[in-house]
């Protein structure tokens, strides 16, 4: 396992290994907590599918606190002690609930979104804990067809940028390959 920094961002592609690079960041005792921003569906199996795997890899002895329908992220990480580790999986999902939650896939304003990226960062920043972020990178492939997935693309880049911001080590994930940006 390598010595995790304070704050860490780790970015990629789908199916990368983001999130199996991070847990490898993460040590197999109580001091972690796994926080799940992704929304259960109970009519989406595939998606189960997806979260049992997730479940699967991680150690018996970390704790989890789903953001979804529990405490907000901000929160989470406020709350943390310094003896804990927080492993965030992940932003984009995170990102989904809050877009949802502001009616901007129709057009809503954007602004509670972008109150909530602001809370999120300073949340990451002044957290006590050692905290691990996951988050896609899709900035990086075709410009979307449609306006929810440009809105979506456009609201990542930002929400990753902010975060980055305040992360001591942002690493990339490519083809299973991790390479460090700081």
């Amino acid at each position: 396992m390598a010595t995790v920094s304070r704050r860490t961002l780790v970015l990629g592609g789908a199916r990368s290994g983001k999130s199996a690079h991070a847990e490898g960041l993460a040590p197999a005792d109580p001091s972690v907590t796994y926080v799940a921003t992704a929304r259960r569906r109970a009519d989406d199996a595939d998606w189960e599918a997806r979260i049992a795997e997730h479940a699967h890899r991680r150690p018996e002895c970390w704790k989890t606190v789903e953001t979804a329908d529990g405490p907000a992220l901000a929160d989470v990480l406020a709350e943390a002690s310094e003896n804990e580790l927080l492993l965030v999986d992940d932003l984009a999902t995170w990102l989904t609930e809050e877009l949802d939650a502001a009616g901007a896939w129709d057009g809503g304003p954007r602004e509670p979104v972008h109150a909530e990226v602001e809370r999120l960062a300073r949340a990451v920043n002044d957290t006590k804990a050692r905290v691990v972020l996951v988050s896609a990178e899709v900035g990086l492939g075709v410009h979307p067809a449609t306006p929810s997935g440009r809105l979506f693309r456009d609201e990542l880049g930002r929400l990753n940028a902010r975060v980055a911001e305040v992360c001591d080590t942002v690493t990339l994930l490519v083809a299973g390959i991790p390479l460090r940006l700081r």
